[in-house]
């Protein structure tokens, strides 16, 4: 399920019925019940009294929160990643970059949307710190979130030569440069939405999870 909200195929505001949710998995709905609460502990979901979850839909005050609270944890994540980095993880965050541009071209928007999310939690990865590492995940996901709510179209919520440049930065050891890009980037996401547009609409849960 969470894959499916980060994906973007489950968009924020949807009702999870526990019924459906069930029977497209396969388990039963106290299993259901279980994964529900858990991510509304992580404000993934949001359950309302006397009418059951839905995907959490962040408003605008709490989505310039997220990005906030963003710029706070991952200049120091990044740096943590720098001076940590070997010469394998360098590689990987080029493969990495280099499947994030094939998805581009490829036109490929999950693809894109999951990528980019891994990218700056293989940073994390790097930087060995893991309750940053969980705190960056939760705000990973609302980002998602955000961005299926207020995504322009037409704007890439992520530039797509700005991974490129951070891990030059990594590569350089240049932690000022580093931390600098990361700030910039993460401000140049949040202006590519549109806080005005709003995403609505019914959903087909076996769409959803079987295609």
């Amino acid at each position: 399920m969470l894959g499916a909200i980060v994906e973007h195929r489950l968009p924020p505001g949807t009702k999870l019925g526990e019924e459906k949710l069930a029977k497209v998995f396969g388990v039963s709905r106290t299993q259901i019940r279980q994964v529900i609460e858990r991510l509304s502990h992580d404000r993934i979901v949001t359950v309302v009294p006397n009418r059951g979850a839905f995907v959490s839909s962040p408003t605008v005050e709490e989505a310039r929160q997220v990005f906030a609270a963003r710029r706070v944890i991952e200049p120091e994540l990044i740096r943590q990643a720098l001076r940590a980095a070997t010469k394998d993880d360098i590689r990987r965050l080029r493969t990495h970059v280099a499947k994030e541009s094939a998805a581009r071209t490829a036109n490929d928007k999950r693809a894109i949307v999951r990528l980019s999310g891994e990218f700056h939690q293989l940073i994390a990865g790097i930087a060995g710190n893991r309750y940053l590492a969980k705190t960056l995940r939760d705000l990973e996901t609302l980002t998602c979130l955000v961005i299926i709510l207020y995504d322009a179209p037409n704007m890439p919520a992520c530039p797509y030569h700005e991974h490129s440049d951070l891990v030059d930065a990594i590569e350089a050891r240049d932690e000022k440069r580093a931390a600098e890009h990361m700030v910039l980037h993460l401000r140049h996401v949040e202006a590519s939405l549109n806080f005005e547009r709003a995403h609505d609409g019914e959903l087909d849960f076996e769409a959803v999870f079987t295609t």
